[in-house]
């Protein structure tokens, strides 16, 4: 089974034409996100309260996300 976002071709994650997660082009509907960057968020997310939702971030994603 080939993973489509390591597709290379027309329409894969890889490609960088209309349509391809590396498409940096023009859009109609471009992704925007409501989650602020995720140092921000679990911080957010400790102000509030959700300490055991920002501690699993936290533990999953931490190393990745600078905390």
């Amino acid at each position: 089974m080939w993973v489509r976002n390591m597709y290379m071709g027309v329409g894969g994650g890889l490609y960088t034409g209309p349509g391809g997660g590396l498409y940096t082009g023009p859009d109609i509907n471009p992704y925007m996100s409501n989650i602020p960057p995720w140092h921000i968020f679990v911080r957010e997310l400790e102000k509030r309260g959700f300490n055991s939702q920002a501690q699993m971030i936290r533990q999953r994603a931490g190393r990745y996300l600078d905390l």
